[in-house]
């Protein structure tokens, strides 16, 4: 093929995958804004809370090295792809009950959903979307990504503001499940014939023999995010001060500054490198340290350091390891690189879901400061 055919095919495969992440996220996103003000409205105490969300993340990082692996063993990108997104269907389901073990364990499953997809889903972006650079494309696939982010807590927002029943924001979510059955279905027939030519040489022999500037890569992730605080922990903080509908809407406006500053990123990756990992690593400090303060214009000021971040997380550090990894070992990398992410998000629930519970903002400060401080010094040895 031509230059410019690989170019369209690219921007083809960006929109796609990113209608289906954006109907994805219509569901999910939706439900985890509302999520932890309805366990703190069932009785779930902050360390369970906080424990098992790390925990649900955890299995949804830590089972993608078994998914990324099978994915690359079995070359089946596809089928994880299309179970993971299926398997949304836990997230309306949790209409039907309001026992907090039940909506806990859908959580759970939700979150293995992710980790089968994920590892498989990233390998296919950036195979098809090779051609205009991974940062551009992860950064674009975010954008999208976030559109549903954006407006699946505004749908639950808006029904819980007119109804003020959960069960029915649960339910509403049921409508963009068909549009991402529809819109899977386009993306697998629209791109399949271009996301099955591995070229590439199998330069390396093993599992465990990707370089070693990818390990120190994804161990630098994991100290990140185990000293940055879960958007989850932040919401229940917030659940003693604010309405239900105006949590969805912080939450909502999170996602928004998500969306504005992952395809920014993106370019500027492109551009720079990975020295702009810098930058999230640095301002991962502050959201974990100003929870402790309650008043609306420390809500604003940590939203918006919180949305940056999460842009940043979603796009060029999944970028990175497209940059680092080799294709015919990515969905492996990919598998590897969310365990870490997962490994430190279940540190991160526990000790601050604990923190929170005792309200210690003096022990929060340094541990924010040391384990950033400790990530961005691995960040720093795996560019150099």
């Amino acid at each position: 093929m031509t230059k410019e055919k690989y170019v369209k095919i690219a921007y083809l495969g960006v929109l796609l995958f990113g209608i289906v992440s954006l109907s994805g996220d219509l569901i999910y996103e939706g439900a985890r804004s509302i999520i932890p003000q309805y366990l703190y409205n069932l009785g779930a105490p902050a360390l369970i809370v906080g424990t098992v969300i790390g925990l649900g993340e955890f299995l949804g990082y830590g089972l993608r090295l078994a998914s990324g692996y099978l994915a690359d063993k079995l070359k089946s990108y596809w089928f994880f792809t299309i179970v993971g997104y299926l398997l949304l269907i836990s997230i309306p389901l949790m209409a039907f009950t309001n026992n907090w073990y039940l909506v806990l364990l859908l959580v759970l499953i939700e979150r293995f959903a992710k980790a089968i997809r994920s590892p498989a889903r990233d390998t296919l972006l950036s195979q098809v979307s090779k051609s205009i650079g991974s940062g551009k494309a992860f950064g674009l696939h975010e954008l999208m990504d976030q559109i549903g982010a954006i407006g699946g807590p505004a749908i639950v927002s808006i029904i819980l503001y007119i109804t003020g029943d959960f069960s029915k924001a649960f339910m509403i979510l049921t409508i963009p499940y068909l549009l991402l059955v529809l819109s899977l279905s386009t993306a697998y027939h629209k791109l399949k014939p271009y996301t099955l030519d591995f070229k590439e040489k199998r330069t390396l022999k093993g599992s465990l023999k990707l370089p070693i500037k990818f390990y120190l890569y994804a161990i630098s992730v994991l100290v990140n995010t185990a000293g940055l605080i879960h958007v989850a922990l932040i919401i229940y903080k917030e659940s003693t001060v604010l309405l239900p509908w105006l949590l969805s809407t912080l939450y909502l406006f999170i996602q928004a500054i998500d969306a504005i500053f992952a395809p920014i990123a993106g370019l500027a990756y492109d551009k720079f490198g990975r020295r702009v990992l810098i930058i999230p690593f640095l301002l991962s400090i502050f959201p974990s340290i100003l929870v402790f303060a309650s008043d609306a214009t420390t809500l604003v000021i940590i939203a918006i350091i919180y949305g940056i971040v999460l842009g940043m997380q979603e796009s060029i550090y999944r970028a990175a390891v497209a940059d680092i990894a080799p294709l015919e070992y990515r969905g492996m990398a990919y598998g590897i690189f969310y365990v870490t992410y997962g490994i430190g998000f279940t540190i991160s629930g526990a000790v601050y879901g604990f923190l929170i519970d005792i309200n210690a903002m003096n022990i929060a400060i340094p541990y924010a400061i040391i384990s950033q401080v400790i990530a961005l010094f691995l960040l720093l040895k795996s560019i150099t």
